[in-house]
């Protein structure tokens, strides 16, 4: 039930990238909004300064895919249309494990990655949140404090190219990413330090894309190969077939063993990897673009849910709570999911009903805490990852998912359900179900595959990309 009309509340959101999109839009059936932006957002599918990560591979897993169509029906077939794949897990996958497996590939599963530039994914989501009329972009506008007290927050404090002002709210959602000045701003009111912990591999990325050659342009699937944490530097990399038959290649390696932004080193750096199969595919492709870095890496998580006092009127989503290593995929998932645990709140209590900020706090914790955990339990191995090592659980545990990965590698039944897990459809605990633990411990286990489970098709396509590469 939203706020009656007579009664129609007022929300800012800052940020008008994906979780602030999303965040807007369900806010909309409660509230007029105003979503607050630094950049000057692109019409279309243009790259924009505020967002660096987009130069590089993003998958939407199916935990994702469920949740973005959910937030906005029909939003995927919009995309489609516009050139995105919905590739099948494990179908149109070929994939390497940490630990070093190969994956096997079957015809029939549910899981799906939704592929396409992030340019384009956050175009058509923006565009089609904008539609509503309950909702006002500002952009080049900067937030700069929040208005109110320790107990309850008013508004937000913002300046543009051509004022400062304020803006009242009944509602402040901070879904501004990684650069969220949150934990100053609640400081300002008093409130108390938020725990905060920080897992960086000292992971570098280098992306470039590549038009697909030959035969290879048409429906070839996703390869990865990655990066095994035991032995460092680890180095890792992923060809995403992208909208307008193109690849969108990301390389990464940790401390030691980083990418750089050198043309001539990208090829030769794809042959270092555990396996050589990414190499051997782009000796054929034509670069259409310089190759890009980053190393805004690290995995950083603030626990607001947990904070002692919290104030009213005022949430927090989105990377602006959690930023993990882009490897695995989980961000977006986790800040869609997100979203709709902040739509179960609203629903049914009015948005300035007394506890409702600290609801949706803890509520969109728990979508955070499956993609953590993902992530972390693989970086903090890294050398100098975390200021303290491992704790013991987290080793067990380490060890319990390279024996599931090792079944969902020679056992279908059991990579079933480990993608459940890794789709973000189940939290992890899903893993320790007896069912589970029966086929990690004593199930039937095919023989590991000895190279990437291609195709012949495929394997010609890579042939002949490798055979071009050669003659040029």
């Amino acid at each position: 039930m939203s706020d009656g009309a007579a009664l129609r509340r007022v929300a800012v959101v800052i940020g008008g990238g994906m979780t602030g999109m999303l965040t807007a839009s369900v806010l909309a059936k409660h509230a007029d909004v105003t979503v607050i932006e630094r950049d000057l957002l692109p019409d279309g599918p243009q790259p924009r300064k505020g967002l660096p990560q987009a130069r590089h591979a993003h998958v939407l897993w199916s935990g994702g895919v469920k949740a973005l169509d959910d937030l906005l029906p029909g939003v995927i077939d919009r995309l489609v249309a516009r050139g995105a794949w919905r590739a099948r897990i494990m179908t149109d996958l070929v994939s390497k494990a940490p630990s070093g497996q190969w994956f096997r590939r079957f015809e029939h599963s549910h899981h799906v990655n939704l592929l396409c530039s992030r340019d384009l994914l956050d175009a058509v989501v923006r565009a089609r949140v904008l539609e509503d009329r309950r909702i006002t972009l500002m952009p080049r506008t900067e937030a700069l404090a929040l208005e109110g007290s320790g107990h309850r927050v008013t508004g937000v404090r913002m300046r543009s190219a051509d004022s400062t002002g304020s803006l009242s709210a009944d509602l402040v959602v901070d879904a501004s990413g990684r650069s969220s000045r949150a934990p100053v701003w609640l400081r300002e009111l008093g409130l108390p330090p938020v725990l905060e912990r920080k897992v960086d591999a000292g992971v570098a990325y280098a992306s470039r894309i590549y038009r697909a050659p030959g035969t290879a342009a048409g429906g070839f699937p996703i390869v990865n190969v990655q990066a095994d944490p035991r032995q460092a530097p680890g180095r890792g990399g992923i060809i995403t077939p992208i909208e307008g038959d193109r690849w969108l290649v990301t390389l990464s390696g940790t401390r030691g063993g980083q990418p750089t932004a050198d043309n001539d080193a990208f090829l030769p750096f794809a042959r270092t990897l555990p396996h050589p199969v990414i190499g051997d595919l782009l000796s054929g492709a034509e670069p259409q673009t310089d190759v890009v870095t980053t190393r805004s890496t690290a995995n950083k998580r603030r626990y607001y849910e947990k904070a002692a006092r919290w104030p009213e009127g005022f949430v927090v989503l989105g990377d602006a709570v959690a930023g993990y290593n882009p490897v695995y995929g989980h961000g977006l998932s986790a800040s869609a999911q997100s979203v709709i645990a902040m739509r179960r709140v609203l629903t049914g209590r009015g948005l300035g009903a007394p506890g409702t900020a600290r609801r949706i706090q803890k509520a969109a914790a728990r979508p955070v805490e499956g993609a953590w955990g993902l992530a972390v339990g693989q970086d903090v191995f890294y050398p100098d990852a975390a200021e303290q090592p491992p704790t013991q659980i987290e080793r067990i545990l380490a060890a319990f998912v390279d024996k599931a990965v090792d079944a969902g590698s020679r056992n279908p039944r059991a990579l079933r359900v480990l993608l459940d897990v890794m789709s973000m459809e189940a939290p992890p605990a899903r893993l320790l179900m007896p069912d589970m633990l029966a086929m990690v411990y004593l199930g039937r286990k095919m023989p590991p595959l000895d190279g990437p489970p291609l195709t012949e098709a495929e394997r010609k396509a890579a042939a002949a990309a490798a055979q071009s590469g050669r003659e040029d």
